[in-house]
């Protein structure tokens, strides 16, 4: 979809747009660096929840479910076409989750063995699988992944 159209559809003028961002990657680039750093935000606020098993399996499931249909949050999620300030927002998300991870992992809610590069390879491989699957089956691979990454499987 051209620029012109989406500053159509958002109702503004094309030149304010176009004066943004001068091309539609980084139009995509800003939206998705924007999410990358609201999810980031999300994961640093659970960071101190009672429950700290509950919180992380809370902020994966979020995560996948927003990652699970939008391909280019997704492919930011593991560094793919977001300049500096998506990757800076791609590492501060990453340090929540390591956050979220250890205090899991110290509670006894999670594996202790789990490293966040593990994690990001397992949801990866997620949010693909998760997108392969009806949409009434949806989170199916999810659950069997929490599974395995938790202490007390549900």
């Amino acid at each position: 979809m051209p620029l012109d159209v989406i500053a159509q559809r958002a109702g503004v003028g094309a030149g304010t747009v176009h004066r943004h961002f001068p091309t539609k990657e980084s139009l995509i680039a800003a939206v998705v660096t924007s999410r990358l750093a609201r999810l980031a935000e999300r994961a640093e606020g659970l960071a101190g929840a009672a429950d700290p098993a509950a919180a992380f399996v809370a902020f994966i499931r979020e995560l996948t479910a927003e990652a699970r249909h939008n391909v280019a949050l997704a492919g930011a999620l593991g560094g793919a076409g977001i300049g500096a300030d998506g990757a800076a927002a791609a590492a501060a998300l990453a340090a929540a989750l390591g956050l979220l991870l250890a205090r899991a992992q110290h509670g006894g809610g999670v594996r202790p063995d789990l490293t966040v590069p593990d994690l990001h390879a397992i949801l990866a491989g997620v949010i693909a699988m998760e997108r392969g699957l009806p949409a009434g089956r949806q989170g199916i691979g999810l659950d069997v992944v929490i599974d395995g990454l938790t202490t007390h499987p549900a």
